[in-house]
C-alpha cells in the first residue's frame, strides 16, 4: 500500500468519527467518548507515523549490461563457457534466435571473448542482421586482429552489401595471415566473379582445389569459368 493510499484511509476513519460523534450528540456515555477519544488519538499518532514515510526510489545505479535491457539480476546462473555450449547446441539446432540470446548473456558476463564475439556475429548474420554483424566482427577483431576467419566472414557481408574495395581488403587480410585456407581462395573468387574479374577468379577457384581436392563447391566454379572462357 502506498502512503497516498494509507493516507486516504486515515481520512476516511476520521470522518466517520466525526459523523459519529455528530449523530451521538450528547447523548454518548463516558465510556464512548474514551473510546472514540482513543479511536481518534491512534488514527491521528498513525497519520503522524505515515508523515515520517517516504515512497520508495528506484534505483538509479542498478547495475545495467551493455546490451542496456537486462541487469544481472535477470540473467541465468550459467557462466560464459556453460552459455557458450548451449549456444553451440542451438545453431546445430538451427535456432539462431536463442542462440544470440544465449551468446548476448554470455557477451554481457565476458565482453572481451573473442570467441563469443565471433560467434555473435555469426549468429547475428544467419538473422539477416548484417550491421549488428559487422559490429561483432569488429569488435572480435579488437581482441584478436590475427583471425583468418573473422576477416573472411567481414569480407562476405562487405560483398553482400556491393562493399567491395572493403571485401578485398579482408580477404588479402585473411591471406596475410594465412596464405592455405582453400576457403579464402574461394571466397575471394566468388568476389572477383562479382566484381566481373573472372578469369582471375579462375586462379583463386584453382587454389582453393589445390589446396583441398574435396572442395566441390570450388571445382564447380572453377569448371564452369573455364567452359565458359575456353
Amino acid at each position: 500500500m502506498t502512503i497516498c493510499n494509507i493516507f486516504k484511509k486515515i481520512n476516511l476513519e476520521i470522518s466517520f468519527l466525526a459523523i459519529i460523534t455528530k449523530k451521538l450528540g450528547t447523548k454518548m456515555t463516558v465510556f464512548q467518548l474514551l473510546m472514540l477519544g482513543a479511536s481518534t488519538y491512534f488514527a491521528f499518532k498513525i497519520y503522524e507515523h505515515i508523515q515520517t514515510l517516504q515512497e520508495p526510489q528506484k534505483d538509479t545505479n542498478q547495475n545495467v549490461t551493455n546490451e542496456g535491457d537486462k541487469t544481472q539480476e535477470t540473467f541465468s546462473p550459467f557462466s560464459p563457457e556453460a552459455l557458450l555450449e548451449k549456444a553451440d547446441t542451438a545453431v546445430e539446432e538451427q535456432d539462431y534466435t536463442k542462440a544470440h540470446a544465449f551468446l548476448v548473456e554470455a557477451n554481457a558476463k565476458d565482453n572481451h571473448n573473442k570467441e563469443i564475439l565471433f560467434k555473435l556475429g555469426y549468429v547475428s548474420q544467419k538473422l539477416d542482421d548484417n550491421e549488428e554483424a559487422i559490429k561483432y566482427y569488429k569488435e572480435a577483431l579488437e581482441v584478436d586482429k590475427n583471425n583468418e576467419y573473422t576477416h573472411n566472414s567481414m569480407a562476405s557481408i562487405y560483398r553482400a552489401n556491393g562493399e567491395f574495395i572493403s571485401a578485398k581488403l579482408h580477404l588479402k587480410a585473411s591471406l596475410d595471415i594465412n596464405d592455405e585456407n582453400p576457403i579464402t581462395y574461394y571466397n575471394y573468387g566468388n568476389l572477383l566473379v562479382d566484381m566481373g574479374h573472372e578469369e582471375e577468379a579462375i586462379d583463386m577457384y584453382a587454389k582453393a582445389y589445390e589446396l583441398d581436392n574435396e572442395f566441390e563447391e570450388a571445382k564447380t566454379e572453377l569448371e564452369q569459368l573455364k567452359k565458359k572462357h575456353g
